[in-house]
């Protein structure tokens, strides 16, 4: 009796739970797929919703900015002036999106170079400043004597630190 297969589980109908399937041709990135998905649905919860590209983000600014402007009461211009300037800035807001719109369809891969662009700039202007800082931060308590200055070898009369003028 060594031969004889386990006894198998069966449903109601005696009939086996597990239904036998097809292998999956490419199951390596059907898993991947799975597996990255259920990755972006955890980042999302803990993270909220991602950012967008930057044209994205930059049409969402000027519908942003659009609505702002066309719900903005005007007390300046007055009670009769108010309903005909309401009017010109929803004119004007509705022209710079119609302006805009054709920019950011043609061209969506320029505002993610400007903005990675940006980004750059960014962190260089940051490490500029963090090496001054470290710099001004690194002074020894005599501003007079620099120990990394070679010039300042002799003893000078006054606290003023020594300016080479050549």
């Amino acid at each position: 009796m060594s031969e004889e297969l386990p006894p198998s589980d069966t449903g109601e109908h005696g009939t086996v739970d597990e239904v036998p399937r097809a292998p999956d041709a490419d199951a390596w990135s059907t898993a991947c797929a799975e597996d990255l998905a259920a990755e972006k649905a955890r980042r999302r919860a803990e993270h909220g919703v991602p950012q967008g590209s930057a044209a994205e983000e930059l049409r969402r600014l000027v519908d942003t900015v659009a609505d702002k402007l066309s719900g903005l009461q005007s007390p300046l211009l007055g009670a009769v002036a108010g309903p005909a300037a309401q009017q010109v800035v929803r004119q004007v807001v509705q022209q710079a999106k119609a302006a805009v719109e054709p920019v950011i369809e043609r061209n969506p891969d320029v505002f993610d170079h400007l903005a990675a662009a940006g980004g750059e700039l960014l962190a260089a202007y940051r490490s500029a400043v963090q090496q001054q800082e470290q710099r001004w931060t690194a002074r020894t308590a005599d501003p007079g004597k620099d120990p990394a200055d070679p010039r300042d070898d002799d003893e000078g009369t006054g606290p003023g630190q020594r300016i080479d003028l050549d």
